[in-house]
Order: C-alpha cells, then sequence, then structure tokens
C-alpha cells in the first residue's frame, strides 16, 4: 500500500492481527465493485495479490490505484470481456443492490444478466476460485419476501463441482469498528478443496469481552495536517440547532416549542457522535442533516474522521471531492471488520486445514427453508 505518512491510529494495532503465511505463492484475487478497497486492504496486507479490479466509478477507482498500486478496470462490467479474465483464487465484490426485484426471477444460471449481481456470479462461474466473498447491505435477506437471498445462494451454489455457501450477518462493531453497522457477508468454498469454513464469531461487547471501540477512542489524537481533513460548510443556524443536541442524540432532541424545530422532520438527522459509543451506521449519501455530525464540536464529520470510524488507517488517501470522498466511505467495508475473515481463509490457502467432506453440508443447506437460512444467518 502506498504509504503517505505512518499510521497512529487504532488501526495499525488493530492489523497487526493479520497473520500473514510464509506464502510459496500469494493467492490471487479477482475484485468486483471494488470500490476504494475496504474489502480488499487486509487481503493485501496479509500478502495477497490482485490480478484484475473492476469499479467503475472514477474518483473510487482513483482511490483503489493510488493506494494499493495497481490498475483499476473503469469499464461498465457490462462491457468487460469475462472469459479472458485471469484464473484466481479469491473474488470477491460487494455487489449493487439497486434491484433485487428481479433476482429471484431469473432462470438460472444460463438466465439474461439483468442484474449486476449475476456478473460476479458469471465471474465465480468461469474462474472457478477456491473461494469467493460477496458483501451487502443487510435488506438483502428480506428482499422479495427472502426470495432474492435463496436465489442468490442457489444460483453460487450450483457453480461447477458445487460451493458451500455460508451467509452472516456482521455488525462489525463486535470485531473491533467504532460503528454500529450490520451487513450481510456470504463466503462461498469450493467443495472439492474440504475446507470447513466457520465465520469468525465477534466478541466485542460480549460478557466478559472487551467493550465495543467508542467513537471517541477511534478520533483520539487525530491530526488535521491529514488527507481528507477538510472541513465541511455549515451555516450558522446549523450550529445553533447542534448545541441543543446532546451526545448520540439527534433532531428529535429539539423540543417542539423551539423555534428550530421543524415539523414532520425524519428524527435521525442531525445525529451526533456519543464519543463513549460506537457510532451509528455512516451512509453514503443523503441531503442536509445526515452527514454525521461531530460530539462536542458542532460541526459536520470530516471524511478523515469518518474514515477512522470506518476502520481506514490514516496514510489511506481518498480521491474526490467531499461529497464523493463520503459516498465512497459510507459504502465501504469496513477493513477492521474483516481482518478474522482473512486469517480464516489464510488456512485453506496456505493449506494448513485438515479435509472434510463438505457434501453432507452442502446437502444440509440446500434442504434448508428460506425463513431457516435466514436465522442462521443472523
Amino acid at each position: 500500500m502506498k504509504s503517505l505518512k505512518r499510521d497512529l491510529s487504532y488501526v495499525s494495532q488493530e492489523f497487526k492481527r493479520i497473520q500473514k503465511p510464509n506464502w510459496t505463492k500469494a493467492p490471487k484475487m479477482i475484485s468486483l465493485f471494488a470500490g476504494c478497497g475496504g474489502l480488499d486492504l487486509p487481503f493485501h496486507q496479509a500478502g495477497y495479490k490482485s490480478v484484475y479490479v473492476n469499479e467503475f466509478n472514477k474518483d473510487a477507482a482513483n482511490t483503489f490505484a493510488e493506494n494499493f498500486g495497481v490498475t483499476v478496470d473503469t469499464r461498465p462490467i457490462e462491457d468487460v470481456d469475462l472469459t479472458k479474465l485471469p484464473k484466481a483464487d479469491l473474488v470477491t465484490g460487494g455487489f449493487p443492490c439497486q434491484d433485487f426485484s428481479m433476482i429471484w426471477k431469473r432462470p438460472g444460471l444460463d438466465g439474461t444478466r439483468g442484474n449486476l449481481y449475476t456478473y460476479l456470479l458469471e465471474v465465480v462461474n468461469r474462474t472457478k476460485p477456491k473461494a469467493f466473498i460477496a458483501e451487502n447491505v443487510l435488506g438483502l435477506l428480506t428482499a422479495n419476501n427472502g426470495a432474492a437471498i435463496e436465489q442468490i445462494i442457489e444460483d453460487f451454489s450450483q457453480i461447477g463441482g458445487g460451493y458451500l455457501v455460508i451467509p452472516k450477518v456482521y455488525n462489525f462493531a463486535d470485531y473491533g469498528v467504532p460503528q454500529y453497522r450490520q451487513r450481510v457477508v456470504l463466503v462461498g468454498i469450493r467443495l472439492d478443496t474440504g475446507f470447513n469454513f466457520v465465520h469468525p464469531v465477534g466478541i466485542r461487547g460480549k460478557a466478559n469481552q472487551p467493550n465495543h471501540r467508542s467513537a471517541g477512542e477511534a478520533l483520539k489524537g487525530l491530526s488535521e495536517n491529514l488527507p481528507n481533513s477538510e472541513h465541511m460548510n455549515i451555516q450558522p443556524k446549523t450550529i445553533k440547532l447542534l448545541k441543543k443536541i446532546g451526545p448520540g442524540g439527534n433532531f428529535s432532541d429539539l423540543d417542539p416549542s423551539d423555534p428550530l424545530y421543524v415539523k414532520g422532520m425524519i428524527s435521525h438527522v442531525y445525529r451526533r457522535i456519543d464519543p463513549d459509543k460506537p457510532s451509528t451506521t455512516l451512509i453514503a449519501g443523503g441531503g442536509g442533516g445526515t452527514w454525521g455530525y461531530h460530539y462536542p464540536e458542532p460541526r459536520a464529520l470530516t471524511n478523515r474522521e469518518r474514515a477512522r470510524i470506518q476502520s481506514f488507517p490514516d496514510n489511506f488517501a481518498f480521491s474526490g471531492s467531499f461529497t464523493e470522498v463520503r459516498r465512497q466511505l459510507g459504502n465501504a467495508v469496513p477493513p477492521v471488520g474483516v481482518i478474522p475473515v482473512v486469517n480464516e481463509l489464510n488456512r485453506l490457502f496456505s493449506g494448513d486445514y485438515t479435509k472434510v467432506n463438505l457434501r453432507g453440508l452442502y446437502k444440509w443447506m440446500q434442504k434448508m427453508p428460506t425463513k431457516q437460512k435466514i436465522a442462521f444467518a443472523k
């Protein structure tokens, strides 16, 4: 990773937990819908090598390219000849969630590629990696009354000799990220590998375990001289409003009789961090009042502060406008939250495991009703 400055945040301490095997041959990665690289970063720290990266958004692609030192294909995935992609050991993708309404209607692997998710499916089908990771929003589990996740698991399971697809809801706060952020992570393991992947359990915040990392701890010692530390212009009226909102509070803290109160305003706007708790989920877009706000200072968070909350190191610089960088961060997978997954998959790619027969588990998962799969994931 390109180093702009030595990282002094908690992220560097967390990255020390990444196990880096003495690879004789580094595992090769293909990354689709790569964004700014949150999902890829801990894998690169473990010594994995990108052989193909695709990201349509030019600013996010520049962020990825500058920090990882690799070429990023910015063509729409629909324009890429997938037959020419190199072989890979691992395929990753945070496929867009723009339209689940059609996914479940697709006639299997040979159906029309009407949804961007199907391009990730096709890449896995063509490259046959030992494993793949797909990440998406929590709503994936309930889209189309569960039919979407059922079809997605079914499609990936049928590729080649079969993949065991294990869904899991991650609350990344449980894994050391200073943010309550729930996402669905699907890990697929090729059956012939015999690798019994088990999703790591997040322990922070549990009984007799370390507390969740707070936003205050994450922002401690943050220098204003780092990249992406620009402050957003803010109106005097907004400053006055924020001063009336306590730590962890939002617009609903205002008394309805207050002159600044607006009837019908969505309560979660003007949400401020609580320095003693993880941040609420950072979002990628939205209008006034949705930027996420500092406490005790009456202002919007800087993108560098958002990066800390999203567990990016201080020497990871983002390309683009203030709004664009916010979008990249709001869409990103928190790198620290992926570390346990990296360490678990290292065993697969290094061969440090005892093979088991996955077909029995595969058949059990195939017969499991959709509602049970969803409950299993949670």
